[in-house]
């Protein structure tokens, strides 16, 4: 598979290189820029699709195995972490900021908010709680 890229695209493998974690298939992993926590990851296709509904069945079967090998690193490297939010934005208005498909692997650990409960309802001010 030859893999597309965009010449400004901050994901491109050719731009992301030099974050690059490990590569699986036709992903790659990147931490993240700007982390929410201490060792989140993006897990990024090679080739440049705007969003998740965009990359091939291959792509999305080599991005979940990624999300497993890297959640079994993580929590080798630290024993503080206690669980996970795996998410996904598609769309401008889903809060995507580079339109370069990409899963967020997300560290929690205990107290690193109040009150986790509702995950990632959170991306919806006031819809945590239910």
């Amino acid at each position: 598979m030859v893999d597309s890229h965009e010449e400004d695209c901050p994901f491109c493998l050719c731009n992301a290189d030099q974050r690059l974690v490990v590569e699986h298939g036709t992903v790659f992993a990147i931490l993240d820029k700007y982390p929410v926590t201490d060792g989140h990851h993006l897990i990024v296709p090679k080739r440049h699709v705007v969003d998740y509904f965009e990359m091939s069945d291959v792509e999305r079967r080599d991005a979940e195995a990624l999300l497993l090998v890297l959640k079994d690193k993580v929590l080798k490297g630290d024993s503080t972490v206690q669980g996970f939010n795996v998410g996904i934005n598609c769309g401008e208005v889903a809060g995507q900021t580079v339109m370069h498909a990409h899963i967020h692997l997300i560290p929690r650990r205990v107290g690193d908010v109040e009150d986790p409960r509702g995950g990632v309802r959170g991306c919806v001010p006031g819809k945590m709680g239910y």
